[in-house]
């Protein structure tokens, strides 16, 4: 996978662009034609839109309509639009009848025709819908952004579910890791990224322009994900910091405090920051390829790093040792970390990091790890290397985790063999020091 330096537009050699929105007109003017012929409503509503791209048939006319279709989509307001994703539900929804003769058909006789015939039936017209809105000049983005109100409505609107799943399915494929192109996020990428990178950020707040600049600059990287349907937009991004040694608190990255006065001394890779972009690409995994790229191109740039390593957050801790121990407990653990820091005497912070060390080893969801990050960086192949205390004392990190965070260390010669034995073994690879915590 190649790996550009900047985000740059690319070239319309072929002027492919041009030639869309001349198809487009064209459409335009046939479907003017057609509907003044027929007397119909050039205004009719969008469900009756989307019915006819269902099974529109002409190639100019249906992208017209498909982009009647987005566009009138993104003028609803949100009363509208559960309405619209409610008539997706029922009226773009699988024949149950067709769905019930095509798999007694294949159980009668497993042929290629019958399977062919019943993966038909089962798909809902809307999926073929979604297919042919995406037609439309910049209909991903809208999609995109489709999914995530279904995802903010299905607590509300349990019904919307379906509709969320099957763009979901579209995305895995449409969003497939051979398609994403990975670059580098610098000052001279263009401003439109950067202020995306300032708005994005999901783990640790770019206070603004001067601090996004500290971040690209001297020891400090950033490396993004982009799909060819949303070049100045990217779907997830990594910080990076080249440090002495392994980090054990976030301060001295964000601010640039410990910086080695001898660049020899500079041996460790640090992610510290990983964030998602968009809500509706949630379920979408490209972060662990992003990660392991990434592992690749820093160490070709920096050949003599020892080490590949996160200093990363434990957003579930906090949720968690609540319900084990109770809300007091946690507070006061907060409040040791505000108010000593790491110099602390008091013998609470052994414990903490021993329960932390605890739930995010033992802890679990579906026999994965509890805890969101630790479930990301364990099923990379990365391996639990430390546990440090008083490491984030924002507003945040001591909301979240009582100010704690986590080092994931990602071995290259060992990340296949530790993914292997989380998944099939439930094991999570482990330092002595964390051995020593679980004690």
């Amino acid at each position: 996978m190649e790996v550009k330096n900047t985000v740059e537009p690319q070239p319309d050699t072929l002027g492919i662009t041009g030639l869309l929105h001349s198809v487009i007109n064209v459409g335009r003017d046939i479907l003017a034609r057609r509907r003044r012929d027929t007397a119909q409503s050039p205004s009719s509503g969008l469900v009756d839109k989307c019915r006819q791209l269902l099974h529109h048939r002409g190639e100019a006319s249906g992208l017209a309509l498909a982009c009647e279709v987005v566009d009138d989509y993104r003028e609803l307001d949100e009363q509208n639009r559960i309405l619209f994703f409610e008539a997706l539900s029922q009226q773009f929804s699988v024949d149950s009848d067709e769905v019930v003769a095509a798999a007694q058909q294949y159980q009668e006789s497993a042929t290629g025709e019958h399977l062919m015939r019943l993966s038909k039936a089962i798909e809902a017209p809307r999926v073929k819908l979604f297919r042919r809105m995406n037609m439309a000049p910049n209909a991903t983005p809208t999609l995109v952004k489709m999914r995530g109100e279904l995802l903010r409505l299905r607590k509300t609107h349990p019904d919307l579910q379906v509709v969320e799943a099957d763009l979901k399915q579209l995305f895995i494929s449409w969003f497939n890791r051979g398609f994403l192109q990975l670059s580098v996020i610098d000052w001279q990428s263009p401003a439109a990224v950067l202020e995306r990178i300032i708005r994005y950020e999901s783990v640790h707040a770019i206070t603004g322009w001067d601090d996004l600049r500290s971040r690209l600059s001297d020891n400090r990287m950033c490396f993004a994900f982009f799909h060819p349907t949303m070049p100045d937009d990217p779907l997830v991004f990594v910080e990076v910091a080249i440090t002495a040694g392994t980090p054990a608190a976030i301060g001295p990255i964000i601010e640039k405090t410990k910086e080695p006065s001898d660049a020899s001394e500079l041996d460790t890779v640090v992610f510290y920051s990983i964030s998602n972009c968009h809500p509706g690409l949630a379920g979408v995994s490209f972060g662990n390829f992003l990660i392991k790229q990434v592992v690749k191109e820093v160490g070709k740039r920096y050949p003599l790093m020892k080490r590949f390593i996160t200093l990363s957050p434990v957003p579930g801790f906090a949720k968690w040792l609540a319900a084990e121990r109770g809300e007091a407990e946690v507070e006061g653990l907060r409040e040791l970390a505000a108010s000593e820091g790491r110099d602390t005497r008091d013998r609470r912070w052994e414990s903490a990091v021993g329960l932390c060390a605890h739930y995010l080893i033992n802890a679990r969801k579906n026999h994965l790890a509890l805890d969101p990050v630790a479930r990301f960086h364990l099923g990379n192949g990365a391996s639990l290397q430390g546990i440090n205390w008083a490491a984030d004392l924002s507003e945040r990190g001591l909301a979240q985790s009582a100010g704690i965070m986590v080092n994931y260390l990602y071995d290259l010669e060992s990340i296949e063999e530790n993914h292997d034995s989380y998944f099939d073994e439930g094991k999570v690879a482990r330092s002595k020091q964390v051995n020593r915590l679980l004690q």
